[in-house]
């Protein structure tokens, strides 16, 4: 999925004009690409080596075995990769150039050729909060994500619709407008042993799943480690913030969701907070703290498909005037995924230095 939207805002954006485009594939090499010409094998080390920029979003697998034989084999190239792989090694750049570029263009002065995109909630969270992360003024920050579907993958985003199916014939054989018993018919469908749960291993439809990734130590998921370790690296942090929280699959098809807690390093007044917020990138959208706004702007369905990221709720919590509280929705698929590998792609393009 995440290969289809970046094909499809290159187009938009006219990212090929320019470059000579070559398309491997690890499936289907000898057929025909985008551009119409052939497929070439993603897994020749040698046809890799010619290209000077390589993007990949063919996930850790691929990166963990074609990598090392390209390095080893002389190759001085940019890697460009959706995975996780790579995102905590050394020699690479975790890539939000609207909220990291001065970070980005110091690794290309000093010839760090690894850009990776970093955790599609991570990346969300700094386009909608990166103007207090810019200002000083998160001492810590605890996040919820409500995250879609389609952020584990194609596949597990049409299991979710085969679940919406089976439920809603299951609501709709009962007959019934007593909602009760539409309940206990679709609670029952959900328990039964062939509903399909092949992908998530449990009903999603529905329902949520309070655990993403494999678990580390000290009671977290993967995904949650994430949000402190790339957060730190993503901004060049000196010192770590603190960034902990529960992530959640829920039953969205697309854009991920987050409510925060924010410790603020000292107290500032709300305007002053929501200017912060409104300006922390061309692309962040803040939504007034009132229902209309709300319910309009800040949910999935207003914002999938879009750039915008919106940010609203914004308030003091009742622990005091120095705690502040947010709720941000973002397409995992572009800011997510998708745009920094893009944009990267054009940064190395413009590159002078």
């Amino acid at each position: 999925m995440v290969g289809s939207v970046l094909m499809q805002r290159m187009r938009e954006e006219s990212d090929f004009d320019g470059i000579e485009a070559v398309f491997f594939s690890t499936s289907n090499a000898g057929g025909k690409s985008p551009a119409g010409n052939e497929l070439l094998d993603a897994f020749d080390i040698k046809s890799l080596a010619t290209c000077d920029v390589i993007v990949s979003c063919q996930g850790g697998e691929y990166t963990q075995r074609v990598v090392g034989p390209l390095r080893e084999g002389g190759w001085k190239g940019y890697w460009i990769d959706a995975a996780s792989t790579l995102r905590m090694a050394d020699d690479a750049v975790i890539i939000l150039d609207p909220v990291n570029r001065a970070v980005i263009d110091q690794a290309l002065s000093s010839g760090v050729k690894n850009y990776i995109g970093g955790n599609c909630t991570v990346s969300l969270m700094l386009m909608a909060l990166g103007g207090l992360f810019r200002e000083g003024l998160v001492e810590w920050m605890s996040t919820m994500t409500y995250q879609a579907a389609s952020g584990a993958g194609a596949p597990k985003m049409l299991e979710l619709m085969r679940q919406m199916e089976r439920l809603t014939a299951a609501g709709n054989a009962t007959g019934s407008a007593d909602a009760l018993i539409v309940e206990k018919a679709v609670t029952a469908e959900q328990r039964a042993e062939n509903f399909p749960a092949a992908e998530f291993g449990a009903p999603l439809a529905g329902s949520l799943l309070a655990w993403i990734d494999k678990d580390m130590p000290g009671g977290q998921t993967k995904e949650e480690w994430k949000g402190e370790a790339e957060t730190n690296k993503i901004i060049g942090s000196k010192t770590a913030i603190p960034i902990d929280g529960i992530c959640v699959r829920v039953g969205a098809l697309r854009c991920h969701s987050q409510g925060v807690c924010v410790k603020l390093t000292r107290d500032v007044p709300l305007a002053d907070l929501e200017a912060i917020l409104a300006g922390s990138t061309p692309w962040t959208r803040f939504v007034a703290n009132n229902k209309a706004d709300t319910l309009r702007d800040l949910t999935p369905a207003a914002v999938s498909g879009t750039l915008t990221v919106p940010v609203g709720r914004v308030h003091k919590l009742r622990m005091g005037p120095e705690y502040l509280g947010a709720f941000t929705v973002g397409d995992q698929l572009l800011w997510g995924a998708a745009e920094p590998l893009r944009r990267m792609v054009r940064i190395l393009r413009e590159w002078k230095g």
